[in-house]
């Protein structure tokens, strides 16, 4: 694994030093080699000691192991910021600009795909095949994949109780039973109503499944699964449309897992496709 994908993935959950020398990794990898534990220590203002567990929290010997780790990483291309060089058409101004934004996004599905190991997501994928009722709520932007992943297990046949409004939910939950599950999107998991609705949904012995960024928030604690998101950029235009990306994928590899694992699904879909077909051509 990479390690700087392995430090991308796992920032969230540092504290505000470890932060610091994340980034400052992240920014300088290519110019590590000439940095010492000290070095970087005065650079950034801390103690050494706090480089070294840095380090080793990472799963390494120590600095040293950590450093040349890394150089290895950038020497492959693997996970670091330089981009992948490309050629780039003379007619096409817009060349460059779409190699990095792909870039990005790649590196937030990976870093997404890391911290949702592959038992997560099939026990996830398992309480929804096996579930009475989906039901689904986002509110504002979450919204939007909320809508989309509610219409698409619609198509195959599962049972789907979708809202955009906090309050109807709260009622809607009222009809729940033991074995239903209910989706809550939230990239930052801090509203209130949300993890009230958790809190009734669990009364009545549902399961709850998060979908928010790979932060501590409140309604991870109110879930009794979640699905984490792992995309970050200081440009306030690009975060968001890569946290997007990398939740888009993850839902994507849930939706495959329900498709091949049920056949009289998969035959629900081309149905349902099928019908939509011809409404369409009628």
């Amino acid at each position: 694994m990479s390690p700087l994908l392995k430090i991308r993935s796992e920032r969230d959950q540092m504290s505000a030093i470890e932060r610091r020398i994340a980034d400052f990794l992240l920014d300088n990898a290519h110019l590590l080699r000439d940095y010492s534990s000290q070095q970087l220590a005065n650079a950034l203002g801390i103690s050494q000691s706090s480089v070294v567990k840095f380090s080793q929290k990472l799963g390494f010997k120590g600095y040293p192991d950590l450093k040349y780790s890394i150089g290895q990483a950038v020497a492959r291309g693997d996970g670091g910021d330089e981009h992948v060089a490309s050629e780039v058409r003379n007619d096409d101004p817009h060349a460059a600009l779409a190699e990095d934004l792909w870039h990005l996004k790649a590196q937030a599905e990976a870093a997404t795909r890391l911290i949702n190991p592959p038992e997560r997501i099939d026990a996830i994928a398992a309480a929804i095949q096996q579930a009475g009722k989906v039901f689904i709520i986002g509110l504002g932007e979450d919204g939007i994949p909320a809508r989309a992943f509610a219409t698409r297990l619609s198509m195959l046949g599962i049972l789907t109780v979708h809202y955009v409004d906090a309050i109807l939910m709260q009622a809607g939950v009222s009809s729940a039973a033991p074995g239903d599950v209910l989706l809550v999107f939230s990239e930052h998991g801090r509203q209130p109503a949300l993890c009230q609705i958790s809190r009734l949904f669990r009364e009545r012995f549902g399961k709850v499944i998060s979908v928010s960024r790979h932060t501590p928030n409140p309604l991870r604690a109110h879930a009794d699964a979640a699905l984490l998101v792992s995309a970050h950029d200081e440009r306030r235009h690009i975060e968001p449309l890569l946290y997007q990306c990398a939740l888009q994928h993850l839902l994507d590899l849930i939706f495959i897992l329900l498709c091949d694992g049920n056949d009289d699904r998969r035959s629900q879909l081309d149905f349902n496709f099928e019908r939509m077909q011809d409404l369409l051509d009628s």
